[in-house]
């Protein structure tokens, strides 16, 4: 319920302008959201530490919005070294506006983060938007052979999504949105993403385990070494500011380890749909508010 809650929250335009405007908010989100994002992915990557960067944004209105949005990406590109990764959403590219249109807008940047040695990595959304995600990661795949995407194990079809994803890099990742239908326990949608991690890490799929749940990394690393992966064949994902220390564990031990980095002043959305992905955060950001300690 606690999680249905934030959700709830996260589209609010009234918590959002109540959360936004709050002097004490700034602080929680410089924890999870990168003010200086150069300076930020110089110091992980100096700790040996790979990164994701997502300029935040989304749901744009029309096609000078989505223009912009590709131009903050080939700004951003500017600032990553090569083995980095950029995560998008298509629909801030104008995926609800025009298939195609957002099919052009992700082309230009893949060519554009090839040219730096950068990969691309297309971010699930909400439910409507899924067949498109994969429309249009398909269609990029033709000339841009490591386009990423994203399956997320609380919806049902998530596993077939990841038997049909074979030779492609597959970020697997819970989910942090409603569907009718969709799995709605924590107990449900683990069971689901054990099972799609089952099938990527035997297949021919590139799999980003993008987990913070100590027994799913667990699993994970047990997997990969049942289906015989090496410790380039695959990589966990984490979230910046979240188990910073066991993020740094992992990349010590030689594993591939990518921290997802968002940045930019749109970060309400995100930030509430981490803190329901990961209750526990609430109370963190509750007592952030709530005090100057």
């Amino acid at each position: 319920m606690l999680r249905q809650a934030m959700l709830a929250v996260s589209r609010s335009e009234r918590a959002e302008r109540v959360i936004s405007s709050s002097p004490l908010t700034r602080d929680v989100v410089r924890r999870y959201v990168a003010d200086d994002i150069a300076s930020v992915v110089g110091d992980l990557t100096r700790r040996g530490l790979l990164v994701t960067v997502d300029h935040l944004g989304e749901e744009v209105t029309d096609r000078e919005q989505a223009a912009a949005a590709v131009g903050e990406y080939l700004d951003l590109l500017a600032l990553l070294p090569a083995g980095a990764d950029v995560s998008v959403k298509l629909t801030a590219l104008g995926l609800r506006l025009s298939e195609r249109l957002a099919y052009e807008h992700a082309a230009g940047i893949c060519r554009a983060a090839a040219e730096r040695g950068v990969t691309v990595t297309l971010d699930a959304e909400e439910r409507d938007t899924i067949h498109g995600l994969h429309a249009v990661h398909a269609a990029l795949r033709r000339d841009h052979p490591d386009v990423g995407v994203v399956v997320q194990a609380y919806l049902p079809d998530s596993l077939e999504r990841c038997e049909k994803l074979g030779g492609a890099r597959v970020r697997l990742c819970k989910g942090a949105y409603t569907a009718p239908g969709a799995y709605t326990s924590p107990a449900e949608i683990d069971r689901s993403f054990v099972r799609c991690l089952k099938v990527l890490m035997a297949g021919t799929a590139y799999p980003m385990v993008a987990t913070h749940d100590p027994r799913l990394l667990r699993i994970a690393s047990t997997l990969a070494v049942l289906d015989g992966r090496d410790v380039t064949g695959f990589e966990y994902q984490m979230l910046y500011g979240v188990r910073p220390a066991e993020q740094s564990r992992l990349a010590g031990l030689g594993s591939q380890m990518r921290v997802y980095v968002p940045y930019g002043d749109d970060w309400y959305a995100y930030l509430m749909r981490r803190l329901a992905e990961r209750p526990r955060n609430l109370g963190f950001f509750l007592r952030s508010l709530l005090s100057r300690r």
